[in-house]
């Protein structure tokens, strides 16, 4: 599928990755112009072949970032839009979009995140967690060494990367004179050792893993020029030790800082000179401030564009200026050009939509048909891509066209089309309008038997599933309802699109409000739906998935009759400290929210059918949630079923082993609920 666009000062060019076909995983860079694509760069052509020789820590962005595609998997711009970085297996190569065949520049070192100067002139990367900046005449120099064997500067730390959606350690001025660094110190930081137990003669890989309650990486702020200066940021890093986003703008550098406890978000603008910090905006929350993805961000005039949480509306304000209506949630700022804002919003939490504010204008949507819709504009032109009903798209439109219909200028996708397309029957269950899709066999006719029920949920924090798009959780969800399964999918309290009280209702409980809006929502469809047989309901899901199935066969045995959990958080205290903070505090101060929000502790309630699946290489979910869990059940004499995945990481990767992982899954969940003596047929 296309991904990763830019659009030119003008608005003519559109620069996209997009991989040679559904089976193909090496990405390729694009340009699109007039309707016509060209290609940039085809790492077949430049290095041969899709394998990659990458630097670990690039391998490891590229986990945090579930990338499973190789070649140019990201890139990187001058602001014309003209020269364009890119690495590829360690070496850092440019292509210029006015012509030309890319090119290699000499690097100290495997290259990191590359990403050239906004005047073209320089490219900066990571090599051996040093910053260098490099001339595209190969003149190299380092503009920052790491002191010690714990120490980086231009990475993004762990908790950055995998829970406050911070990807980057390092922001260029506007003129190309000096950058914004991040300097990370992780010797405070505990460490894991992910062993291979399948090749015991393999060292382990040693993992830097703040669990909740524990310390975290010291990060901070350097103001680094061209000519070797180097100015430390300063603020009070005591009490706003998290570093959510940063940046600089015309009007300067800024950062956004929070405090350990997530009640307090704080928006500095630095002093390029002396690195003073001033706070120019301020967020504070009873429970925990919500970090929305692009903000904050400044418009040309110096307007800072922020989110503001009223009552049960997550706004957007410009310049202290609130610019959306109440009941439009806020769901990202997509950027900022001149006055205008970019961002994504939800009316109905099925769908996100691409929106457009502009002072005197108000607010427009741009994206017109269902789905869960993402963008980027500049010059005049929007390119909309979204997962919808019928799948993937991509259009590019012009100022003053209606809402983006299919006859829009699109961009191709390759991907291949599903064998089974989902039925996606929407539905509004219980006196919380739960919102939730109901998949049927394409087989099945009503009156002929009843089924059983599979619930296949996420439920939990910043993922929905209940939406009016085409994804491959869908086309999943639909293949177990052809084996004989009316599925539900069902997004309750905690997820996002529904506004501020919605999602932290689940404030110092992840699984008591969860798991009830799974019991109303199967209860509520039962009533609905009599074919659905509610004495054999199952459920199943990966990661808060699999600890919601978990958690239901313990829990509610009398609802929930077996459960398949993939890499569930048996035990909220071995998870990271920004992520499980957030919602359960910290477990020194509020350990009770950590005993009953798990599911150690609770082993000796299964009475039902349980089977864990978990990946030994994972590093986000470590396997010892489910070898602990197991113990546990061992020992309190329930039976139970555990099958390790040797070499996988959270989200498995292996294409033969998903599909078979589907049928084990299917196998057990089907002799778990027998089937009565006459029942519907057409499997």
């Amino acid at each position: 599928m296309p991904r990763q666009f830019s659009v030119s000062p003008d608005g003519r060019r559109v620069l996209f990755v997009r991989t040679g076909s559904g089976s193909d995983p090496v990405g390729r860079l694009w340009q699109h112009e007039g309707g016509e694509e060209r290609l940039l760069a085809d790492p077949v052509l430049l290095v041969g072949g899709g394998s990659e020789d990458v630097p670990e820590e690039e391998r490891l962005r590229r986990e945090r970032a579930r990338e499973r595609s190789v070649g140019v998997v990201g890139y990187a711009t001058d602001d014309a839009v003209r020269v364009v970085a890119f690495a590829l297996s360690g070496a850092l190569w440019l292509v210029r979009t006015d012509g030309g065949a890319p090119f290699t520049v000499p690097a100290a070192g495997p290259v990191v995140d590359p990403r050239p100067s906004p005047d073209g002139r320089y490219i900066a990367y990571v090599s051996g967690r040093a910053l260098h900046v490099v001339g595209l005449d190969g003149d190299d120099r380092q503009l920052a060494r790491p002191e010690g064997p714990e120490v980086s500067y231009g990475l993004a730390e762990y908790i950055a990367a995998e829970s406050m959606s911070r990807s980057r350690g390092y922001w260029w001025a506007p003129d190309g004179r000096g950058l914004l660094v991040a300097r990370v110190d992780t010797s405070p930081v505990a460490r894991r050792y992910l062993s291979d137990p399948a090749d015991p003669a393999r060292p382990p890989q040693v993992i830097r893993y703040p669990s909740a309650g524990t310390a975290n990486a010291e990060v901070t702020l350097h103001l680094l020029t061209l000519d070797g200066g180097r100015t430390e940021v300063s603020w009070d890093r005591a009490r706003y030790e998290y570093v959510v986003d940063a940046g600089w703008d015309a009007h300067g550098p800024f950062v956004a800082v929070q405090s350990r406890n997530q009640r307090v978000l704080r928006t500095l603008a630095v002093d390029p000179l002396t690195g003073a910090t001033e706070v120019r905006h301020e967020r504070t929350d009873p429970t925990w401030v919500e970090l929305v993805p692009g903000t904050p961000a400044r418009t040309a005039s110096g307007g800072l564009v922020l989110p503001e949480d009223d009552g049960d509306t997550r706004c957007l304000t410009v310049d202290g200026r609130r610019v959306t209506p109440e009941g439009l949630q806020l769901r990202a700022v997509l950027g900022v050009e001149g006055e205008r804002v970019l961002f994504t919003a939800s009316q109905d939490p099925t769908e996100t939509h691409v929106w457009r504010h502009e002072p005197g204008a108000g607010c427009r949507r741009l994206s017109g048909d269902p789905g869960v819709w993402t963008g980027v504009g500049r010059g005049g032109t929007t390119v909309l891509a979204g997962l919808t009903p019928r799948g993937h798209e991509v259009r590019v439109v012009q100022d003053g066209d209606g809402p983006a219909q299919r006859s829009s200028l699109g961009i191709a996708s390759l991907a291949e089309e599903p064998v089974i397309v989902p039925r996606q029957l929407h539905l509004t269950l219980g006196e919380r309008e739960l919102r939730a899709v109901l998949y049927f066999p394409s087989w099945y006719r009503q009156g002929t038997g009843k089924l059983p029920v599979l619930l296949d949920p996420y439920g939990g924090p910043s993922l929905q599933l209940a939406v009016r798009a085409r994804g491959w959780t869908s086309g999943v969800s639909q293949w177990f309802a052809e084996q004989g399964f009316a599925v539900l999918v069902t997004d309750g309290r905690g997820t996002p699109g529904r506004g501020p009280v919605w999602e932290k209702a689940v404030y110092g409980d992840l699984l008591g409000p969860a798991l009830e809006d799974q019991v109303d929502a199967v209860r509520a469809v039962g009533e609905r739906f009599p074919d659905l047989d509610l004495g054999r309901v199952a459920i199943r899901g990966w990661s808060f998935g699999g600890f919601l199935a978990a958690a239901a066969v313990l829990h509610r045995p009398d609802v929930f009759h077996a459960a398949v959990a993939g890499a569930p958080p048996t035990d909220q205290r071995m998870y990271d400290t920004h992520w499980k903070e957030r919602f359960l505090g910290h477990p020194d101060e509020q350990p009770e929210n950590y005993a009953h929000s798990s599911l150690t502790g609770h082993g000796h309630l299964l009475r039902r059918p349980l089977m864990l699946i978990h990946g030994l290489a994972d590093d986000n979910v470590a396997v010892a949630h489910t070898l602990r869990f197991s113990a546990e059940l061992l020992a309190a004499g329930r039976p139970h079923t555990v099958l390790p995945l040797p070499g996988a990481t959270h989200l498995p990767a292996d294409d033969a082993v998903n599909a078979n992982l589907l049928r084990v899954q299917r196998d057990f969940l089907t002799d778990a609920l027998p089937a009565p003596e006459e029942g519907p047929t057409g499997r």
